[in-house]
């Protein structure tokens, strides 16, 4: 038996839904990506949802409405450097934040020691799916007056409270990479509550033009084409029978590991879903036997995928410290160093799942090498 670590098909309808639209020849940002953005902000329980050509662009249209040159923002060390870089293209500063060992997420108190009066924004990720308090938050963000962007790139499907993570303002970022638990190639979409934001967001997606020649204010070409909207709206069809299954398989993996010392599963966030766009465990070298790196390459010549993410936290690469300098973040390093992603996507059978369990046993029984 092989288990991948990502599971990204198109069914026969996606697939006739792009062939409709490429046979029309109406390929660019049109009738399809206005239905898919009311339809996907629906489903996250946003008011408004602008469509963007990745997640990426995403987070760059939401900083560029009110970050200014110079501006701080506060952004977890552990998550996909995009979340920090698009601060960076919007004339901002990424202030890079610990992060808490067993939930992987922002570190409240942490960033709480970094705010400045130049701090303008905060940036909690739900990291593999994993939803933040949005509660705790909301009261940092009124506390200093903070604006919040939300990265839910990897949150497709995740509640906070019963509500779906594009509920909560003022921005909420989504990406439809082929990895995430919604895909259309590439593309992306922004939800908020402020339909003065989004209107903003929608003239500078292309290049300010806020009528036929006429631009008002700076922007970029960040528009989705119609052919992947079409993909994404009749993914939608079939969005909660694949978190269904995400969720059943990781309630296996999650009793199949209770009890097994040296593999620590991320902490769930309390009254929330969790997205699992990845099922991430802390490896400790001492209690299982071998260290993250070694556990990988064991489940691999078993037949099962697995992922790192991310070897570096962002405070690590060179990029970062070439420009912010060196900083200690030890929470965020220990975890770049340790977690291990074990499959859990919507293309495995439960009978995949118990596999999974049961190989990963048999791994730490293995003597190390």
């Amino acid at each position: 038996m092989k288990v991948n670590i990502a599971e990204a098909s198109l069914t026969p309808a996606e697939i006739a839904a792009a062939t409709r639209v490429l046979e029309s020849g109406a390929l660019r940002q049109g009738k399809e990506c206005q239905g898919f953005e009311v339809e996907f902000a629906d489903y996250v329980d946003a008011a408004f949802g602008v469509t963007c050509s990745n997640g990426s662009a995403s987070l760059h249209l939401a900083f560029m409405t009110f970050l200014e040159p110079g501006d701080e923002v506060l952004v977890p060390s552990m998550t996909f450097v995009a979340t920090a870089n698009m601060v960076v293209a919007a004339g901002g500063i990424p202030v890079l934040c610990d992060v808490d060992p067993g939930s992987f997420l922002i570190d409240l108190d942490d960033a709480a020691s970094r705010v400045t009066e130049r701090t303008r924004a905060i940036v909690p990720v739900h990291l593999h799916g994993n939803v933040v308090d949005v509660d705790s938050v909301q009261a940092f963000a009124d506390k200093h007056d903070l604006r919040v962007v939300w990265d839910a790139a990897q949150a497709h499907g995740a509640r906070y409270k019963g509500r779906g993570v594009g509920a909560f303002n003022d921005f909420v970022s989504y990406s439809f990479y082929p990895s995430k638990n919604m895909f259309v190639g590439e593309g992306g979409m922004i939800c908020t509550n402020d339909e003065g934001l989004e209107n903003m967001m929608r003239f500078m997606r292309t290049h300010g033009q806020t009528a036929k020649n006429h631009h008002t204010m700076f922007g970029h070409n960040f528009r989705m084409t119609d052919v992947e909207a079409s993909i994404g709206r009749e993914q939608l069809k079939r969005i909660e029978p694949m978190m269904d299954i995400r969720r059943r398989n990781a309630a296996v993996l999650t009793a199949g590991l209770a009890d097994t010392e040296g593999v620590t599963p991320q902490v769930v966030t309390p009254e929330t879903d969790h997205g699992w766009h990845q099922f991430s465990v802390v490896v400790d070298e001492q209690a299982f036997g071998c260290d993250r790196d070694a556990l990988g390459a064991r489940l691999r010549d078993r037949g099962i995928g697995t992922g790192v993410h991310y070897p570096k936290a962002v405070h690590q690469q060179p990029v970062y410290q070439e420009r912010y300098g060196v900083q200690s973040l030890p929470h965020a390093e220990h975890l770049a160093a340790t977690l291990l992603s074990i499959p859990v996507h919507h293309g495995m059978t439960e009978e995949d799942a118990h596999f999974v369990v049961g190989q990963l046993l048999e791994c730490r029984a293995t003597p190390s090498s």
